[in-house]
């Protein structure tokens, strides 16, 4: 059996059904059918199924047309943009009237007016009420008549007040059209030519017709005026060219009952959409969903399974089967054995196919396979808030009309990937980041994590910095692991008998434990918690962040160095299980939490660690509602505070950073009691001679010249300057200082005593320099009370 294909030039040529002709060549036809049989055949019989419930019909309907391509593309898949272009006026003159009897018409398309079926003015605009009934002549047509009609739909206040209906090349006036009963007029061929109803304007293109057309208006004295506009384009998404509308014979899906099934869903909370404000957006779009045109003419895809009766026309009759051999039964049984068939050269809309994929790629329309039994329905979609209509909207109505379920409960919509300053990626702007390129560089699991710390919906600016930032952020959990596991026994030693020997799920067993690890496993559980609560809730940015800043800002930074109190230090052998217990601990949950985000770098660091029977990725996921203990994160926050206040110190009197000073830590007992347990830490977090540490309720007998600093409420500390600066050299620098200081702010007093300055200058120049002369005022405040201290101290010193 041979089959009919047509072709742009609109003859048609015998061919075989696998087979397309391009040109003088016939070529064999290479599409998702022939790649995919279970997919095709999935396809057909949806298609066949809606047919066969009125749901797919054939007609002729303005559609958005691409010249180039010569395929329909759906509403979807246009694109309007801003763009500059001009408003052209044009007489129309009325049919029997007088030389100043005539419209003027506004248009951005003087092309179209050789499809103009009729002029409408606005019933009650009084400027043009006479000519309401009578007929206009359309311009450079020979006098072709056309009907004045009214309609409130016309906008008095735009360009003249009148309108031209095309309906055969604009949207509303072909709804316009349908509703009055007027006649649709084409003017144009598939390849955005002008056909032979533009008279001797045939032939040209569009945009060169525009031209020529109104150059002979000028020419007639029908052209009033051309004048700038600012337009709103259709482009296609597949080229960039503008759209044409255009009536043409496609075939279409029936939406309204598909969609209100789609919407019942959301009503009734059986769907969930992620961020839950693309629900309205969902909602809005179905409830104003327009028939879908499925068909494209291109040479890839899903063929349409239609055939056509060879000598009939195709409208009235045709065939809808599974295969050309079902197809040819049904047309012998219906016209004969001699008849010929052949199949609808059209393919079907790539979205038709991809509307079905929950389920077409588990075996259906078989509900009996396994993979189908098992996986249908799933729970989660994950995608871009960009493709809602496109894609998940038309799964969920396919998912509920060929299953009866809806094919996933959430839908998680991430944001679009933009540059650095928020714009889109594109090759004219030279701004898109290669994500090979970006692994190479900057590691895979940094650009995972860097993109999956986006919040859903909201688009990502993804630059550089922020990928150094998260590489820096694989390299710190690389070193941290090296550095426990550099600290841990060999895997025959025996203190593993007594690493092994802590468990930290038990609250007895928690609070035995000194106060730094107390304080970091108390919020490694407070963690864990956060995080499965926030994955739960899929709030994957939230899980990125927390466990960052736990990773870096706790562990890292303030337990690692803690440890080495343990590890390195004064009775290393007996306190060191402890420390190797925690951070083995912690570090693996932290391995498990971050897994997700970054699995290569977890999965071979948790690898490395000793004693692992299994991959992290079937690893249990840590338990929840584990012990914490709120007074011990209490406790170790006023020592960090008193780290942090005697840091503070040393940075500002440029203490040379190996340098160990005394210090007087003033406290209450209790304080006191459980901060010199950790006088070690305290020591080498902040640099102390742990030597000379002494802790005492009341102020120190050299307190006058020392640095008193407050870390908290009952928790001081006193360094003594003696220990920490060369004195008598501080005090000449800090002299030096105050004189340049005293006339800076003398001058600044200066400008501001003179009436002419204060009444002349702008007031923002004046205000500035006030603020200026406050500020100078502060610093020279404090550099005369740090060089008083000073000098108090100078005597002891000597």
């Amino acid at each position: 059996m041979s089959s009919q294909t047509e072709f742009g030039n609109g003859k048609r040529s015998m061919v075989e059904p696998s087979q397309i002709r391009l040109g003088d060549l016939v070529l064999p036809v290479i599409g998702v059918e022939n790649a995919s049989p279970l997919m095709n055949r999935a396809v057909i019989e949806a298609f066949v199924r809606l047919h066969e419930k009125g749901l797919i019909y054939q007609g002729s309907y303005m559609v958005n047309w691409s010249p180039s391509l010569q395929t329909a593309v759906s509403d979807l898949e246009v694109e309007y943009s801003e763009e500059s272009g001009a408003l052209y006026y044009i007489k129309y003159r009325v049919a029997g009237g007088s030389s100043s009897d005539y419209l003027t018409i506004a248009t951005t398309r003087p092309e179209t007016l050789f499809g103009d079926v009729a002029i409408a003015v606005h019933p009650k605009d009084d400027r043009y009420s006479k000519y309401i009934g009578m007929m206009a002549i359309v311009p450079m047509t020979y006098g072709r008549h056309v009907p004045i009609i009214s309609d409130r739909q016309v906008d008095k206040d735009f360009g003249t007040g009148v309108l031209k209906i095309s309906p055969g090349h604009d949207h509303n006036d072909y709804l316009l059209a349908r509703k009055l009963g007027l006649p649709i007029l084409n003017i144009m061929n598939k390849d955005g030519t002008l056909n032979e109803v533009a008279g001797l304007f045939c032939g040209l293109d569009r945009f060169e017709a525009r031209k020529k057309l109104w150059a002979d208006l000028e020419e007639t004295g029908l052209a009033v005026k051309k004048e700038p506009h600012t337009l709103r384009v259709p482009r296609s998404q597949r080229g960039g060219e503008i759209i044409e509308p255009l009536i043409s014979k496609q075939w279409f899906v029936s939406m309204e009952t598909l969609a209100e099934k789609a919407l019942r869903v959301i009503e009734k909370g059986e769907l969930t959409i992620i961020p839950e404000r693309f629900e309205k957006i969902y909602n809005h779009w179905l409830s104003n969903i327009k028939d879908w045109c499925i068909s494209r003419q291109l040479w890839w895809g899903h063929r349409i399974p239609v055939w056509y009766i060879v000598g009939k026309d195709c409208e009235e009759e045709y065939i809808v089967a599974r295969s050309s051999d079902e197809a040819l039964e049904k047309a012998r049984a219906k016209f004969g054995k001699d008849v010929e068939i052949y199949q609808d050269p059209d393919v079907l809309d790539t979205w038709f196919s991809s509307a079905l994929w929950p389920f077409s790629t588990l075996g259906w329309p078989d509900v009996s396979a396994e993979d189908f039994k098992r996986f249908y329905p799933t729970t989660m979609l994950e995608t871009g808030h960009d493709i809602l209509f496109f894609w998940v909207a038309r799964m969920v109505m396919m998912g509920i009309e060929f299953t009866g379920t809806i094919p996933f409960s959430y839908v998680y919509l991430h944001g679009l990937i933009r540059d650095s300053q928020g714009r889109k990626m594109s090759k004219t702007l030279g701004n898109v980041i290669d994500p090979i390129d970006t692994i190479k560089e900057f590691g895979t699991d940094a650009l995972r994590f860097s993109i999956a710390l986006g919040t859903a919906g909201q688009d990502l600016n993804l630059s550089t910095e922020r990928l150094a930032s998260n590489k820096a952020f694989t390299n710190k959990l690389w070193n941290a692991g090296k550095f426990v596991l550099q600290n841990l026994p060999d895997q025959n030693d025996a203190t593993w008998e007594s690493i092994l020997a802590y468990k930290f799920d038990m609250e007895e067993s928690l609070i035995a434990l000194p106060l730094p690890e107390c304080w970091v496993v108390s919020k490694l559980h407070l963690l864990i918690d956060m995080v499965t609560s926030s994955y739960e809730k899929f709030f994957f940015g939230d899980v990125g962040r927390e466990t960052y800043d736990f990773f870096w800002g706790d562990f890292a930074d303030w337990y690692i160095e803690a440890s080495k109190a343990r590890l390195y230090h004064s009775g290393g052998d007996s306190v060191a299980p402890v420390a190797q217990a925690v951070l083995l601990y912690v570090f693996e949950n932290i391995l498990k939490l971050l897994h997700p985000f970054m699995p290569f770098v977890t999965e071979e660091l948790w690898q490395a660690l000793p004693q692992r029977k299994e991959a992290i990725m079937v690893s249990p996921w840590p338990q929840t509602s584990l012990p914490r203990h709120a007074n011990s994160i209490k406790k170790f926050e006023n020592l960090q505070a008193l780290t942090r206040a005697i840091r503070n110190a040393r940075a500002e009197y440029s203490v040379e950073p190996g340098k160990r000073i005394s210090a007087s830590i003033v406290a209450s007992e209790e304080v006191i009691q459980y901060i010199s347990k950790e006088k070690e830490v305290l020591a080498l977090l902040s640099r102390l001679d742990v030597q000379n540490v002494q802790f005492t309720n009341s102020p120190p007998g050299d307190a006058e010249q020392s640095v008193h600093l407050v870390a908290g409420e009952g928790l001081e500390a006193y360094l003594p300057l003696a220990d920490m600066i060369d004195i008598s050299a501080e005090v000449e620098r800090l002299s030096k200082r105050l004189s340049k200081m005293q006339t800076e702010y003398d001058g600044l007093k200066a400008r501001l005593s003179s009436p002419n300055f204060v009444e002349k200058a702008p007031a923002d120049v004046v205000r500035g320099v006030r603020e200026k002369a406050a500020e100078a005022e502060e610093k020279i405040i404090l550099t005369k009370n740090r060089l008083a201290l000073l000098k108090s101290t100078t005597p002891i010193t000597n």
